[in-house]
């Protein structure tokens, strides 16, 4: 199958095109010079130049800040790109599988959301991905939007300095003697390679629509730095951050904990508890630096 990957050079579209590569696809990674989802005509002329049957796209404009401040770009990459990737995939008669986020959720309901709930953004940012999910949902009957969720992978996160929150923890743990870490807001950390291999999975699927992707279990950001120093034998001393000692600048929910009900109810779930994830993540981790030592 021929596939386009936009984003292909991010955090999970590297990921994602490896994943879909080893299964013997035909993958073309899409960077934003090569393709500018705002523009229709842009979308049009690069996807008709490659005819895919499967365009993924894990492109997004995800800096929660950046968003609050410039809604009308934030809307402009995460609403309007997604429409016109649904406009001209449905026109090509291609599968269109979209990346979205827990951030569609206020956080309010304190159990896992599952693809039933309504979703109640906090945010520009959260607004605009949810905008860009019913573009694709109400554009192209071939689609798959996914919800996920805390991701980390061994590619770089741009929109994070390079650092995601594993690596910055680890990297904070050489710089201090003590970290505090909040222990109020709760999450499915959720590695890259696992959701590379979940997109895997569906695109074999018929079975189009909206799904929630992410590992198994929950915990709190305190929580998951703590196994990150236990895993690791990092002697630091970590604590729960006071309330209020990290003033946030944007409204964020503090439960966003998806469950993968729809995968789960038709046989596709191939998430591990978030646990497994970060011990699978840290062994390639110290391997590789082990081979880069040798």
């Amino acid at each position: 199958m021929k596939i386009a990957i936009i984003g292909g050079n991010g955090q999970l579209g590297r990921d994602a095109g490896s994943a879909f590569a080893d299964e013997g696809h035909e993958v073309t990674s899409l960077t934003h010079q090569e393709i500018e989802v705002s523009s229709l005509a842009s979308v049009r002329e690069s996807l008709s130049a490659l005819r895919p049957e499967l365009v993924l796209n894990t492109s997004a404009f995800h800096h929660v800040e950046k968003c609050e401040a410039d809604p009308a770009l934030a809307f402009a990459i995460n609403g309007i790109g997604a429409r016109n990737l649904a406009q001209v995939t449905q026109e090509m008669d291609a599968t269109l599988m979209h990346i979205s986020t827990d951030y569609v959720f206020d956080g309010r309901k304190n159990a896992p959301y599952t693809e039933a709930d309504e979703p109640g953004p906090l945010n520009v940012y959260g607004n605009t991905k949810l905008s860009g999910e019913l573009f694709v949902r109400s554009t192209n009957l071939r689609h798959f939007v996914v919800r996920t969720s805390a991701i980390y992978g061994e590619n770089p996160c741009r929109a994070k300095g390079g650092l995601n929150f594993v690596e910055l923890m680890l990297k904070l743990s050489t710089e201090r003697n003590e970290l505090r870490v909040v222990d109020d807001e709760f999450v499915t950390p959720t590695p890259t390679v696992q959701i590379a291999q979940q997109l895997v999975r569906l695109s074999r699927s018929s079975d189009y629509g909206l799904y929630h992707a992410t590992a198994e279990g929950s915990c709190s950001w305190f929580e998951f730095a703590a196994a990150i120093f236990a895993l690791t034998k990092t002697n630091i001393r970590l604590e729960p951050a006071r309330p209020g000692e990290f003033p946030v600048k944007v409204a964020r929910p503090k439960y966003s904990v998806l469950e993968n009900k729809a995968l789960k109810n038709k046989s596709l779930n191939v998430f591990t508890h978030w646990k497994e994830g970060l011990e699978n993540y840290l062994a390639r981790r110290a391997q590789a630096a082990s081979l880069i030592s040798a």
